[in-house]
């Protein structure tokens, strides 16, 4: 068996800049551009990238995943991911918190022991 690292999300690199002061990063040789929707560059918001931060620090295995658009939206109420919210993916055996960066339509995935899963809202996803 081999360990493979791969990114979380190949092709992008965060980083906090002054927008006004873009021309420094723009001019960092294999930076294409800056995410944006149409010309205005668009931030990601903190919470997703500090639930995924949380998600690395966790110590589980932490892998990339599809970006869902349908799936229960819950919140970690024990765990190491305690006080995390995202969508939850059952597989054949175990489930899985998914978390997304919208914007960049990306996810990273942990397996979550469902006794630690509370649903965030009562609704079902549609």
């Amino acid at each position: 068996m081999k360990t493979a690292l791969v990114p979380l999300f190949p092709g992008y690199v965060f980083c906090s800049f002054d927008i006004e002061h873009r021309l420094p990063v723009l001019t960092i040789p294999s930076v294409g551009s800056i995410v944006s929707i149409g010309r205005t560059p668009a931030p990601i918001p903190p919470s997703e990238l500090e639930g995924i931060d949380a998600m690395i620090r966790s110590g589980l295995v932490v892998s990339p995943h599809p970006n869902l658009f349908a799936g229960q939206e819950v919140y970690i109420a024990r765990g190491p991911l305690e006080g995390v919210c995202g969508r939850l993916l059952a597989c054949k055996t175990a489930y899985r918190l998914v978390l997304s960066v919208s914007l960049l339509q990306r996810s990273v995935s942990a397996e979550v022991d469902i006794d630690w899963v509370r649903p965030l809202r009562n609704t079902r996803a549609a």
